[in-house]
């Protein structure tokens, strides 16, 4: 999907500034649409990565930034397939993809077992990569409050939200984990 992104029109002539939405039936509207349409179905198919955990009784999983990310993500994409199929919405999936890209990369080698655990050292990095990608996310969509071109003013405010939420949960996240206590420093 990151490379279809890319060659469905943000590698070639979408504007970082403000793109609007094709509602037409040309090929290239045509094929971001199917490409939004697949987006929401791999979304889907995280929101179902919920559900197992909680078949499976592994509460544990189950954060408010799982719960929050799987669940409300499926929704926002299916406004964006049913009403704004593509234009400059598609630019935080591009980005998204790309992350996802990276992260799965880093699943696929923790499930390799023990031997490659110290391959994985950079979770940390990864966690930042996402922090990054809901600001440059925020930057983007922010755009829309400056430049009129016909996207949807409100789904800029929407992404403003979403992405200012993913951060806080996101940045919680990072200094829960990554951010020393005060008891871990006293016993160093």
């Amino acid at each position: 999907m990151f490379s279809e992104h890319l060659m469905s029109g943000w590698f070639w002539d979408y504007s970082l500034i403000c793109q609007p939405v094709d509602y037409t039936s040309s090929q290239k509207g045509m094929r971001m649409a199917n490409l939004c349409w697949w987006y929401y179905i791999s979304k889907l198919t995280e929101f179902a990565d919920t559900v197992f955990f909680v078949m499976r009784k592994k509460d544990s999983q189950i954060s408010l930034l799982h719960l929050y990310h799987h669940s409300l993500t499926p929704i926002e994409t299916w406004i964006l397939v049913k009403f704004i199929a593509g234009g400059h919405g598609t630019f935080s999936n591009l980005i998204n993809n790309m992350v996802h890209v990276i992260m799965y990369f880093y699943y696929m080698v923790a499930a390799m077992g023990p031997e490659y655990q110290k391959y994985i050292w950079w979770k940390k990095y990864l966690t930042t990569l996402q922090l990054v990608q809901f600001v440059i996310v925020f930057v983007h969509s922010a755009q829309l409050h400056y430049v009129d071109c016909g996207y949807p003013t409100f789904m800029g405010y929407l992404l403003l939200l979403h992405s200012s939420i993913f951060l806080v949960l996101f940045g919680h996240f990072y200094y829960e984990t990554y951010t020393p206590s005060k008891k871990q420093i006293k016993q160093e």
